[in-house]
């Protein structure tokens, strides 16, 4: 499997499996940089509700497998694939960069970036790979396995790389390091420039092809008006507190044009081409399907591990850890252990604590707040930057806030109600100093402490659960490191799965295409009756319940994963006439991207359902889904067999 491969295979392989590593490194933590409270450490976000992070996450899932659909047309019609792949890895490092800036408006920027160096680099690397070998070639689909590889390798360390990142210098350093993977890969592109000309050559195509114009014209185009106008309509009537949001229904409008030119691409075929063109239809809603709950793994599945999960994971190393703080013991079981009280100083304000927890605290208020210290409570000035700083001041710095001449606590609300509370300072000010509180206790030393409010401390504490030793806390996994666990099987299942079948058809039972799609989505739908099953356990929320749930969940859907999206793809193929193959591959990207952007939609729902009735919403559209396939099953067979795919 591994040798007999044209010479540019494996330098694909790794500029692939850098571009996934970059890719993936973002991706699982844009979610969580999203939510994080706004504040002056390097742990600080953008502060939005749950609801309009997920909104965002599903919005750049749905463009970042929109675009590539473009991108494969415009490198096949004017670039070449080799430029298309170098610009589109342009465009990721920069957008990467523009994120690191942490401000909201270069944030947003940077997606867009990421939204057209995936367009133009995604389908074309994989093209190029095809590319290298002749029809025909027996090496083909081994070496189409070697590549799949490099991309879940990528995605299998990116979140370890994102925590041990976040961990260390905060959102900051976490896509520093995907633009650092970014330009690895770039530089391997380059250096491979004259080995992969063999994969730059242009797909052959005939005078009834499907035009670029027809394409803008038929598609495009009305996909561009009718959405903007669903944005526009929706912001005018959607009622105040709404879960859609204009931008959702305005991408789902668009979506509409789309959906109605493949009906009538198939309905209006000729009689040898329509019973293909057809049966892709339910493909396209299975695959939109699995993606919607296969790409919740970044918004809800994410917001599961952070919220309802018990992350304590033995074994774990340090640097994927991070102190426990109080909000993670809002559902925590009784026993346990707590910070040391000692770690902590209560103060009855609740408006202090939310100045520390942004690193923002006014002049005035810390004066007040100093006046009224306990006496083995001290405040400690330490230098902002960090080379001033000595090794124990270091080690404070976590526990540190700016100082300004002015900070005021806002509340604001967004579209849905909710709350957003955040500490403020004005436009263009400079912190004054930056202080510590510093807690001296008897045969442990100085240790920097946590300000909270009173309310948080008697819930912190109340029941007198264990308590961990003075100036330690609990040690927690970092909720985006489970997202690695659907690559991880992805490499692990994939030869038992390819076993498995081949097993099947040495028996003559082998399995048709339409049954493993139908597989695929039986087996997505059982993952999701598990986690609703978690939900009851864990009461609801109301307990954390074990990582293995999830383990199960990303098990289940994974083998899933393998039943479906390889063959899906080949059917794509395989069921259109040769000159409607770009425009149905098309279709593959659209349907996955119709669904990507449910999975922003569903992600901010969890945070208004109970898990349990959560998680039998999806498995009741999956499972309806997966009905409708099991009754079209005679129909695709037969249209399977009629192409011989």
């Amino acid at each position: 499997m591994l040798t007999g491969h044209p010479k540019g295979l494996y330098r694909l392989f790794f500029i692939e499996m850098w571009e996934r590593l970059a890719f993936y490194t973002m991706v699982g933590v844009l979610l969580l940089y999203t939510i994080a409270p706004v504040s002056d450490s390097k742990d600080g976000g953008l502060g939005l509700t749950r609801i309009l992070g997920n909104e965002i996450y599903g919005l750049y899932l749905a463009f970042v497998y929109f675009t590539p659909y473009l991108g494969g047309l415009i490198a096949d019609r004017f670039l070449g694939y080799r430029r298309a792949v170098l610009i589109g890895a342009v465009f990721f490092a920069t957008g990467f960069v523009l994120m690191s800036l942490r401000d909201p408006t270069t944030f947003y920027v940077g997606l867009v970036c990421l939204c057209i160096g995936n367009g133009f680099f995604k389908p074309n690397i994989s093209v190029m790979v095809g590319n290298l070998y002749q029809a025909g070639d027996p090496k083909r689909d081994a070496g189409f396995n070697i590549f799949y590889m490099g991309i879940n390798i990528g995605a299998f360390f990116a979140n370890f790389l994102a925590a041990s990142m976040r961990n260390w210098e905060g959102w900051r350093a976490v896509f520093l390091a995907a633009a650092v993977g970014m330009v690895i890969g770039m530089v391997i592109l380059l250096a491979s420039w004259k080995v992969l000309e063999r994969a730059d050559r242009r797909s052959e195509r005939g005078a009834n092809d499907t035009t670029f114009a027809e394409i803008f014209a038929k598609i495009l185009v009305p996909a561009f008006v009718v959405g903007i106008a669903g944005y526009f309509l929706a912001k005018q009537y959607l009622p105040e507190g709404s879960s859609m949001r204009p931008a959702v229904v305005g991408f789902l409008a668009g979506m509409i044009p789309i959906m109605f030119f493949f009906v009538r691409l198939g309905t209006k075929a000729d009689d040898e081409e329509k019973p293909g063109l057809l049966a892709l239809l339910p493909v396209y809603v299975a695959g939109g399907t699995f993606f919607m709950v296969l790409h919740l793994n970044g918004s809800a599945m994410t917001a599961w591990a952070l919220d309802k999960t018990d992350r304590v994971v033995s074994l774990m190393p340090s640097r994927f850890e991070r102190d426990a703080l109080p909000s993670y013991y809002d559902n925590a079981a009784p026993d346990t252990p707590r910070p040391n009280r000692l770690n902590l100083l209560a103060v009855a304000q609740d408006s202090v604590e939310t100045m520390f927890e942004s690193q923002r605290i006014s002049d005035e208020v810390l004066a007040e707040l100093t006046a009224a210290l306990p006496a083995d409570v001290r405040v400690e000035r330490i230098p902002t930057e960090e080379e001033q700083q000595s090794e124990t001041q270091r080690t404070w710095d976590p526990r540190a806030t700016n100082v300004y001449d002015e900070v005021t606590i806002e509340t604001e609300r967004d579209s849905h109600g909710h709350p957003l509370v955040s500490a403020k300072v004005p436009e263009g000010a400079t912190a004054i100093e930056r202080v510590v509180l510093v807690r001296t206790v008897p045969e442990h030393g100085d240790i920097p402490v946590l300000v909270v409010s009173q309310q948080t401390f008697d819930e912190l504490y109340a029941g007198n659960p264990p308590e961990k030793p003075v100036g330690q806390y609990l040690q927690v996994a970092n909720p985006e490191l489970f997202q690695s666990l659907n690559a991880l099987f992805v490499i692990g299942f994939t030869p038992l799965i390819v076993a498995f079948f081949g097993w099947l058809i040495s028996r003559g039972k082998a399995f048709s295409t339409a049954r493993k799609i139908f597989t695929g989505l039986l087996l997505t739908t059982i993952s999701l009756l598990l986690m609703a099953l978690a939900g009851v356990v864990g009461d609801n929320g109301a307990v954390k319940v074990s990582y293995w749930w999830l383990v199960g969940f990303y098990a289940i859907i994974t083998i899933g994963e393998l039943c479906l999206s390889p063959m899906a793809l080949s059917l794509v193929t395989k069921l259109s006439p040769k000159r409607f193959v770009g425009l149905t591959m098309g279709g593959w990207f659209i349907a996955t991207a119709f669904g990507n952007n449910f999975s922003g939609f569903f992600g901010g729902l969890e945070s208004q359902m109970e898990p349990m009735s959560f998680f039998l919403l999806l498995a009741t559209i999956t499972g309806l889904v997966t009905l409708l396939i099991g009754v079209l099953l005679p129909k695709l067979d037969r249209a399977i067999r009629k192409y011989g795919a």
